[in-house]
């Protein structure tokens, strides 16, 4: 994808966006400068263009009963593409699993792993992930405490 000419006011439109995506266009349009409808018209066009993907409300995990967060590593048998696809289809469908990366090098996919509790966890890891097609192995770390967590991306010149 290729990145869209984005001027000082898109840039900030995205930043308060992203910090914010509960603000009113009105509030919205006087930090970037602008009047209610153009901001409208600009945030709608960075909707289409695909730069803003999406709204959504950020959840407190502990608040909803999940006291663990674990990052697995995870190495396949098989590299073909379709084995790939296959594992991605299958760890997509699993509620637990809120990310998952394909890397490059010894492992093949790192997966963020959120549980009620280890008892929860080791019932996921043995029912859901190791027993997947095509899983070679396995390694899991648990989260000891988080201290930077931000959402998004930097929006480079605000």
């Amino acid at each position: 994808m290729t990145a869209p000419s984005l001027d000082q006011i898109d840039r900030t439109i995205l930043h308060e966006l992203q910090e914010d995506g509960r603000m009113t266009n009105v509030d919205l349009a006087r930090k970037a400068g602008l009047t209610a409808p153009p901001c409208l018209r600009r945030v709608r066009a960075l909707e289409e263009a695909g730069v803003i993907e999406s709204y959504h409300a950020r959840l407190n995990a502990a608040a909803l009963g999940y006291g663990i967060t674990v990052f697995a590593l995870v190495s396949l048998r098989s590299q073909a593409e379709e084995d790939l696809r296959h594992f991605e289809s299958h760890v997509a469908a699993l509620p637990e699993v809120r990310e998952c990366h394909m890397l490059n090098g010894e492992i093949d996919f790192i997966l963020k792993i959120v549980a009620h509790d280890l008892q929860a966890f080791q019932q996921f890891l043995t029912s859901q992930l190791t027993t997947a097609p095509n899983v070679a192995s396995v390694k899991t770390s648990l989260t000891i405490r988080t201290s930077k967590d931000i959402a998004g991306v930097p929006v480079d010149g605000i």
